[in-house]
């Protein structure tokens, strides 16, 4: 148990980001599976918007510094080229 004024805030402060990043990673799964069902699918329009969709969404995890960079990198070049690959 923190006995400091200043570990017990960190305590708190760390619980509300830990909250807050696991919204936003669980946000940016549910965009990569409704991506990967729409592509499953077939159709192709739908599943290059919801690929552009979850493009966004984990940009916008690595805004925040929840995902780093090159993890973002890698998940967008995998969504890319199933979606490529679902073309030919």
């Amino acid at each position: 148990m923190a006995h400091s004024k200043s570990a017990k805030k960190r305590i708190r402060t760390n619980e509300k980001s830990k909250d807050r990043n696991k919204s936003i990673k669980s946000r940016v799964k549910t965009f990569i599976k409704s991506y990967e069902a729409k592509l499953i699918a077939g159709n192709a329009e739908e599943a290059k918007a919801s690929l552009e969709a979850a493009c966004r969404e984990i940009d916008k995890s690595v805004s925040k510094g929840i995902t780093h960079r090159n993890t973002a990198a890698r998940k967008k070049s995998r969504l890319t080229v199933s979606f490529n690959k679902a073309q030919a």
